[in-house]
């Protein structure tokens, strides 16, 4: 592993790599909960008498349980592309452009893989 990016102080890597790591952790716990509540709701549904407003409630619930899961699977992924960055020794350059992102920016957001402009511009795009 290049500890040395850019710059970048080993101090200031380990650090980002531990907030990752962190985040990478939450994020994973958090979908397999969301995915266990789902699969309660629909062994619930197929054991109850069913009434309309539960019905109801209940494809609430795993409406709004699929889009968290599906947030925080779109949000692991830049997580463990900065994780793999670090292995790489290009972490603080953009995946588009190679251009560094500024540390600032990185501190704020650690799992950032390109610069704000390119991530507005992406944004903007879809």
């Amino acid at each position: 592993m290049n500890i040395k990016v850019r710059g970048f102080d080993k101090a200031f890597i380990r650090q980002q790599r531990e907030r990752l790591d962190k985040l990478q952790h939450e994020l994973t716990n958090t979908t397999r909960l969301e995915e266990s509540e789902e699969t309660q709701l629909h062994d619930q549904s197929r054991n109850a008498a069913q009434e309309s407003e539960d019905d109801a409630q209940k494809l609430t619930q795993l409406e709004i349980d699929g889009e968290l899961v599906s947030r925080n699977l779109q949000r692991l992924e830049p997580v463990e592309r900065a994780l793999k960055k670090i292995e790489d020794g290009t972490y603080g350059l953009s995946d588009e452009s190679g251009e560094p992102i500024p540390r600032e920016r990185l501190e704020a957001m650690p799992d950032a893989i390109y610069t704000l402009a390119e991530q507005e511009a992406r944004e903007a795009n879809g």
